[in-house]
């Protein structure tokens, strides 16, 4: 018997493949264990995402972001609809390389972001494992570090809210070039290769869509 419809959409389950959009050999899966691990050096980052997409739900990961000079990198977890379409919805964790004591949550409805919002951590996010939970409903959005909710978004009546079905996303890649470096820093590089590793990637076992479903083909973009 599957579970009350109303708790249905936040029961999970290990995240078993993954897709690789770009440079597959910075990028290692090991599927007995869960482990994704990301490099970024002189090949660039890459970016893997789940091979389904949901309609809601929890989505989670336990993540040791890259130690060294990490200026200019931006390490995420995020949903998408699609990564790289101008008009996608998105949910968002960032990690900005020059300073991984702080995470930025942002959401997107049909391409318009800038709700940023950051986040003390209390804790270097490259020295340890942590975990990072999104909770997305038809009505509220829910960011979680460790247990701990750090942010909370509730739909008004009569507002645009992420509703497309999305991928579980995640990526290593310089991010130097945005607002000339105050983002994320100017790109160092002399600590590459940068590792971002994740452990325990769950998604949700109820909400996956079928590409039909989700009413557009799936294209890669870099």
């Amino acid at each position: 018997m599957s579970p009350d419809p109303h708790h249905r959409i936040h029961h999970t389950e290990t995240l078993s493949e993954i897709a690789v959009d770009y440079t597959p050999s910075a990028c290692d899966h090991h599927p007995p264990t869960g482990e994704i691990r990301v490099a970024y050096d002189d090949r660039g980052g890459a970016r893997w995402r789940s091979l389904r997409r949901f309609r809601h739900g929890t989505f989670s990961a336990r993540i040791r972001c890259p130690s060294g000079n990490t200026s200019g990198l931006n390490f995420n977890l995020y949903l998408s609809s699609l990564e790289g379409d101008k008009s996608q919805d998105e949910i968002d964790f960032e990690f900005l390389g020059k300073d991984r004591t702080i995470v930025q949550t942002n959401y997107y409805v049909s391409g318009l972001g800038n709700h940023e919002e950051h986040h003390d951590l209390g804790f270097d996010a490259s020295e340890d494992f942590h975990e990072y939970v999104i909770k997305w409903t038809e009505r509220e959005i829910e960011w979680l570090i460790d247990a701990r909710m750090v942010r909370r978004v509730e739909r008004r009546d009569g507002e645009d809210f992420p509703e497309k079905p999305m991928f579980l996303y995640s990526s290593v890649w310089d991010a130097s070039y945005i607002d000339e470096g105050r983002w994320t820093g100017v790109y160092d590089g002399s600590d590459a290769p940068y590792v971002c590793t994740y452990r325990d990637v769950r998604v949700p076992v109820w909400t996956a869509v079928t590409d039909d479903e989700a009413g557009e083909e799936v294209v890669v973009a870099s």
